[in-house]
């Protein structure tokens, strides 16, 4: 993956964002060639594995982790979700056809009725998020399979319970067991860690809160910079998942180009957003250009900011303005 050197300094950059200026903390990172640097800013001291909600940036974990499974037990994506999850089929509504490649690359069709209010009275246990796919699967389709894209968390509690079931074990230690593990990402948990970076809401600081077990697929976890950057030259490192992870599986008629988990650039750069109370998140990869770059906040407004430093970034190599494109990505 031979690629032109970035010569845009990270810092220079971030320092430069005026809109950067009343965030708390701010911890930028880049690897670039497979040379790794970091910048931070803003009143908090932060580093390269301080941890902060990555909000949506978990569908990343979720997804990789499940095209790693059903490659370990040589299963297509094309497989239909209910063969996978069989205890479900007494209320499988949705069409039988639906795979876990339409699952994971938000063409399911699903009929998007089952949201945070929907699983709030599943309760907090580990069978929460079993109960949740169940929900979504009763509440059947409202498109064809394939043929319409729409970003639906309902789709990742879904991916979440099949990780769970090929793993006969939670989905949070099949995580663990499948990727966080082997890659070495040892900051990323869905446990708060001893030293959380503290959200904020404009002039507010926000309390910590649990992220319910029935949604972590969606994203529940905490995460670092290092992790993140890891987890970004670990996809790079493997040619297969990644050529599998970046086809897209949108038409030319969706409003977005989508893969599994990861809106698609015009340059082939592969790029997404998280958004939580008190965070604002967001990555992006050129893996033609061995590039990954991640920016995390603690503050719910930065995330016009932050797309904007993403873009700046990575123009160098692609020539693409996607500021407008990472703000308004509907994580």
């Amino acid at each position: 993956m031979a690629g032109k050197i970035l010569t845009v300094n990270l810092q220079d950059v971030l320092d430069k964002q005026v809109n950067l200026r009343d965030i708390p903390a701010v911890v930028a990172g880049l690897s670039a060639t497979r040379t790794r640097s970091v910048a931070t800013r803003g009143a908090v001291q932060v580093t390269a594995d301080s941890c902060f909600r990555i909000a949506s940036l978990t569908k990343t974990f979720t997804s990789t982790a499940l095209v790693l499974t059903l490659r370990e037990h040589n299963v297509p994506l094309s497989t239909p979700a209910i063969e996978l999850l069989p205890h479900l089929a007494p209320d499988w509504r949705a069409d039988a056809s639906l795979t876990v490649e339409q699952i994971l690359g938000q063409v399911s069709g699903l009929r998007e009725s089952v949201d945070s209010t929907a699983v709030a009275a599943l309760g907090d246990g580990h069978h929460a998020l079993n109960e949740a796919a169940r929900l979504v699967v009763r509440a059947g389709n409202a498109y064809e399979p394939g043929a319409h894209w729409s970003y639906y968390n309902g789709n990742y509690f879904l991916a979440g319970a099949i990780l769970a079931a090929l793993n006969r074990a939670s989905y949070e230690t099949a995580l663990k067991k499948k990727l966080l593990e082997p890659w070495h990402l040892s900051h990323t948990s869905f446990d708060a860690p001893r030293d959380p970076v503290t959200g904020w809401d404009g002039p507010t600081e926000l309390p910590l809160s649990d992220y319910p077990h029935s949604r972590r697929p969606s994203g529940g976890l905490w995460s670092c910079i290092s992790d993140l950057v890891a987890l970004g030259e670990g996809l790079l490192d493997d040619q297969a998942l990644l050529a599998e992870i970046r086809r897209p599986r949108t038409t030319p008629g969706d409003p977005m180009t989508y893969g599994l988990g990861w809106a698609l650039g015009p340059s082939g750069q592969m790029y997404l957003n998280g958004r939580l109370p008190g965070y604002r998140a967001a990555m992006l990869l050129v893996p033609d250009k061995d590039y990954v770059c991640v920016l995390l906040t603690n503050q719910q407004h930065a995330l016009p900011a932050v797309a904007r430093v993403l873009s700046d970034m990575q123009q160098p190599l692609t020539g693409d303005d996607l500021a407008t494109d990472i703000d308004r990505f509907a994580a």
